[in-house]
């Protein structure tokens, strides 16, 4: 991420598609596909946004109709980074028409000759040189051997992949905004201003230290968050959280950066217009930052539950110094209901 996210995603492409090949493929997809990957000879991308939603990803309307010992794909996945210099696409499509997104989806390996069609190169604000791409599938002809997992577990391959997408979008956040940072403090050691160096002043010297501390926090949750997608832990709601806050927190430090620079930073005479115009999709892509909310307090909940039920955790209400006063906690209508005919009762 320090280099740009373009290069930090080439970097990742190989971990994000390959884990799905490594954890579901078979021996012939890893000998096709993802050897030749690992070893520079193959270039992979991802197709998951479709031209009709982004963040609904269940609600894909791309087709994978089964015929003999292959599977016609039909349809268009946008956004695809790498898309147009690919060799070969991980992609999802519906094999199940009757049935729901997340129960309906399945995962191909498909080949850009295959009959794969690269219609639209997008020239983007940030995040250049990956050649980000719209493809087309018209009746594209995949063999069966090229279905990754089994049919109808594209959710599950989905949710698996989306721990080192996220993981790496976090940390290359986290590096983009280190260097726009480093930028700024040379900067600030040279510069003047009423006969005095910049970092003298806290209007900058305090964005630094705020910038940093936020750093350290955000690189912290993004190595716990590694940690337990290591050690075979649910990591989701962590990951969730370190997609969101790195993403987040690198974009104040940019921002700061460029502040602290003044006018020159809004020039190409330093690279953080450029490490800005990059980071501005690390709150976009991988899932939307706002997706990553929603999943957070969902995990939460889903976690909170659990436990009540198994009793693991401390009910630390019960510390509170009027805990006796039951008719004080008062929820919903029912509540109260209930305490007017006790109190009723009470008074006969």
């Amino acid at each position: 991420g320090v280099l740009g996210l373009g290069l930090g995603c080439s970097y990742s492409m190989p971990s994000i598609v390959g884990e799905a090949i490594n954890r579901f493929g078979t021996e012939y997809q890893k000998e096709q596909y993802l050897k030749p990957m690992l070893a520079g000879d193959k270039l992979s991308a991802e197709g998951l946004t479709e031209p009709r939603g982004g963040s609904d990803f269940f609600g894909t309307a791309a087709t994978a109709e089964k015929e003999g010992d292959y599977y016609i794909l039909n349809g268009q996945k946008r956004f695809i980074a790498g898309g147009s210099e690919a060799d070969f696409y991980l992609l999802y499509a519906k094999t199940d028409p009757d049935k729901p997104g997340h129960e309906a989806l399945s995962t191909f390996l498909v080949d850009r000759d295959m009959g794969v069609e690269v219609e639209e190169r997008y020239g983007l604000m940030g995040f250049r040189g990956m050649g980000t791409s719209r493809i087309v599938l018209r009746d594209v002809k995949v063999p069966e051997k090229n279905l990754v997992g089994k049919e109808n577990q594209g959710r599950t391959i989905f949710n698996y992949m989306m721990v080192p997408e996220r993981l790496t979008s976090a940390a290359g956040a986290i590096g983009t905004g280190r260097a726009a940072l480093e930028v700024a403090m040379r900067y600030s050691r040279k510069r003047k201003a009423f006969g005095r160096k910049i970092k003298d002043f806290e209007g900058v010297n305090f964005k630094v230290a705020d910038s940093l501390t936020k750093l350290d926090a955000a690189r912290g949750l993004a190595q716990t968050a590694a940690r337990a997608a290591d050690e075979g832990d649910d990591p989701r709601r962590l990951v969730s959280e370190a997609k969101d806050f790195c993403t987040d927190t690198a974009w104040e430090v940019v921002n700061n950066s460029m502040q602290i620079l003044g006018g020159i930073g809004y020039t190409e005479i330093f690279p953080v217009e450029r490490l800005l115009r990059d980071l501005r999709l690390g709150k976009i892509w991988t899932g939307s930052n706002e997706i990553m909310k929603l999943l957070v307090q969902h995990e939460a909940y889903k976690e909170f539950e659990e436990s009540l039920e198994i009793g693991k955790d401390r009910n630390v209400e019960k510390d509170a110094i009027e805990i006796e006063k039951a008719a004080e906690k008062v929820y919903d209508v029912s509540d109260q209901k209930e305490l007017f005919r006790k109190g009723k009762e009470s008074s006969k």
